[in-house]
């Protein structure tokens, strides 16, 4: 890269169509008629969508852009684009570029392929995607190529939401209004709308690329199937935060460069706990544009991890032994006037406002644990919740001393203040004051509070924010809803607006106290803890979508318009059919290197073992320990030959999925076993695979 691109680059935003593109782009009446549209929600006049689309095209040609895409995002789990060429042709011949409004608004991709949970026969082609004006478009530039990607929603022929952002646009204006209701009831007739915002950290591994196409479990299922865990993983904490290695720098640097260009706001880069894990966060956005720059980024990961000869390993669990990668989702709410809802202030007591959001928020948790569990439930996150500091799928809320002595003090009606803030004493005279934070950290909670946001850190690495924020917006504004009615009862048997609504914080402390822990989690399953009895604690996929299609789901979503009854039912059978499909891959993947790599490199050694003239009784023993793993072997693969067959043979998803579940808690437990018994056995200079040590040691400096 010339030094003029790298000055380029830092020009924030330059490859994106943001507000200050448009004031140079559009003309003056289009474009504050835009941003009414995207910060009032007002709608756009279709007659402006013409000056939108050519301002959009002009500045994407003199970029380098050739075509135009809509961006959007099926329930794949990925984004899907298709490219259309800038070029027309008038009847005498003439070609020349043109991009109209229609064009920009709406588009139809062939859809046949892309899941609908029994919405819609294959047969039945059509998807239609529609331009989202409050997410801004941008170039995406990949091998000298340039196109404009508009960010848009997706739904089928019958107006059937098809995707990520439909659902998650649609929660926000339900949040809003339920927040702007309890807003205007404490006296704040200026609030207009709320808006959600989400902050997003991103874990990921970069492995060797060259080592990674030599392990089929990883390109084929993302994750290592088996491995015989090194002598040194992540015990010393030495990876930690550590120094970045060159060739991972080199990756951080592209990548920055990337997102700078695109708007993206990458705050944060360090070393994650496991070897070759590593962590990037982004500045906080409101959650519709975080959820797009996230599955944004994630393919600008992949494509500078390809730069520099790596490969971008965004499962949630891909190596044992050593911490899973997660997505913390920082969530908080601000006004239309930028104050974020969450932060306490200094004297948190005495700030009522932010006692009744925060109460909401615990209230939502308690009501829909279950559903905030199906919202990041998937075959990744089964291997990684609960293990190596990873949250539990069982969902709690963690506070911090000082907010929970808040809330129990306002349960016996004591309104005294708390402490003041501590100061931190470290002995040292020429270090400044430092104030202790009215929290601690507590890295088992899947879902604390930390400071002036909540942190959802049960999501998984590799999927959309999009639904789990839909479901998050949802459960807290049926939360506001409930707390807005019970304050207007209130009120009309209160002395003052003060006395109803600490009445009204009392009672829903006291209906949402068992969701509130403030431990270790990994404990959180003993009877001996009082919430345990309270908090839904499925134990797999197949078991915790369930949630999903329960009366109180449908009702939740219907309410606010979000999705139907028939569109949940839906969004349940293709996350019933993902799960089963890549655990079917996960099967199959094992089999193939059972039989096609192991056993025959087994047989070979153990040829050649035979071949020992005047061997020790010691070592016939343990060739024929050798002996016995390898027929074990000989006999998983057969089970596994019918295990294939009897999932290939079921249609319910529901079945197919549970057997699935079982077949992975079982036979390929039993199989990672014979694997690992026979790479003990083959040592590194005979094992055909690398291994732990090669994959998770390749940058050591």
């Amino acid at each position: 890269m010339t030094a003029h691109e790298i000055k380029h680059s830092m020009d924030f935003g330059c490859l994106s169509f943001n507000r200050n593109v448009m004031r140079d782009r559009l003309p003056q009446d289009v474009f504050f008629a835009l941003q009414k549209t995207i910060e009032n929600h007002e709608p756009l006049d279709p007659k402006l969508a013409n000056a939108i689309a050519h301002g959009m095209k002009e500045w994407a040609i003199e970029l380098g852009a050739t075509h135009y895409s809509h961006w959007f995002q099926p329930l794949t789990g990925f984004t899907a684009e298709k490219h259309d060429s800038f070029l027309t042709q008038d009847p005498d011949g003439t070609v020349f570029a043109r991009f109209s409004g229609n064009q920009l608004i709406m588009s139809e991709p062939d859809a046949s392929s892309f899941p609908s949970g029994g919405m819609r026969s294959t047969f039945e082609a059509r998807g239609y995607t529609a331009w989202d004006p409050s997410s801004p478009a941008f170039i995406l530039k990949q091998n000298g190529a340039a196109t404009l990607c508009i960010p848009s929603v997706y739904f089928s022929y019958n107006g059937e939401a098809l995707d990520e952002k439909t659902p998650l646009l649609r929660s926000c204006e339900v949040i809003s209004r339920a927040a702007v209701r309890l807003l205007h009831l404490l006296g704040k007739k200026d609030i207009t709308h709320i808006q959600p915002m989400v902050g997003a950290e991103q874990e990921f591994f970069l492995i060797d690329k060259d080592l990674f196409l030599q392990r089929p479990d990883l390109v084929f299922c993302g994750r290592t199937l088996f491995g015989c865990e090194p002598p040194k993983g992540q015990q010393m904490d030495d990876h930690y935060f550590g120094s970045i290695p060159k060739s991972v720098m080199l990756f951080f640097t592209q990548l920055e460069i990337r997102a700078r260009q695109l708007g993206i706001p990458i705050k944060t880069r360090h070393n994650e706990v496991a070897p070759q894990q590593y962590e990037v966060a982004c500045l906080h956005e409101h959650v519709n544009i975080a959820c797009d720059h996230n599955l944004l980024l994630m393919e600008l990961m992949r494509l500078s991890a390809a730069e520099t000869n790596c490969t971008l390993i965004l499962h949630e669990k891909p190596f044992t032994g050593v911490n899973g990668s997660g997505k913390h989702n920082n969530w908080s709410l601000m006004d239309n006037h930028g104050h974020n809802l969450l932060d306490p202030g200094k004297e948190p007591m005495e700030n009522l406002q932010f006692l009744l959001f925060l109460i909401a928020v615990v209230q939502a948790v308690h009501d829909h644990a279950d559903l905030l569990q199906a919202s990041v439930a998937g075959a990744g996150n089964d291997l990684r919740l609960g293990a190596c500091e990873a949250p539990p799928a069982q969902i709690s809320v963690f506070l911090g001393k000082q907010l929970n002595s808040i809330l129990d003090r306002i349960e016996k009606g004591d309104r005294s203040n708390p402490e003041k803030i501590k100061i931190l004493d470290l002995g040292l005279n020429h270090l400044p004051q430092i104030n202790i934070d009215n929290t601690d950290r507590n890295r088992t909670s899947p879902f604390a509070f930390t400071g002036n946001k909540f942190e959802f850190r049960a999501v998984s690495s590799s999927m959309p924010l999009g639904f789990p924020n839909t479901v998050l917006n949802l459960a807290v504004s049926d939360a506001l809803d409930k707390i807005c009615d019970h304050l207007q009862h209130s009120v009309s048997s209160s002395n003052s607006l003060e006395d109803a609504v600490l009445d009204t914080i009392k009672h829903f402390c006291l209906s949402s106290r068992a969701i509130r822990f403030e431990g270790d989690n990994y404990e959180i399953n003993r009877d001996k803890l009082p919430c345990a009895t309270r908090i839904p604690n499925a134990c797999s996929t197949p078991d915790t979508l369930h949630a999903l299609i329960s009366d109180k789901c449908i009702r939740l979503f219907s309410k606010g318009n979000v999705l139907t009854g028939e569109e949940l039912i839906a969004r349940h059978r293709i996350k019933l059919d993902i799960y089963a499909k890549q655990t079917g891959i996960e099967l199959e993947a094992m089999r193939y290197i059972m039989q096609s790599c192991l056993l025959p490199q087994g047989l070979k050694c153990l040829r050649q073992y035979r071949q020992i003239d005047s061997a020790t009784k010691e070592i016939v023993e343990y060739i024929n320990d050798f002996e016995l793993d390898l027929a074990g072997m000989i006999k998983l693969i057969a089970i596994l030959d019918q295990a294939v067959l009897d999932y290939k043979s079921i249609s319910d998803d529901q079945r197919r999925a549970i057997l699935m579940a079982e077949l992975r808690n079982g036979l390929l437990s039993e199989c990672k076993q014979s694997c690992e018994g026979i790479e003990r056995f083959l040592g590194r200079s005979d094992f055909p695979l690398p291994s732990y040590h090669d994959l998770l040691f390749s940058f050591v400096r």
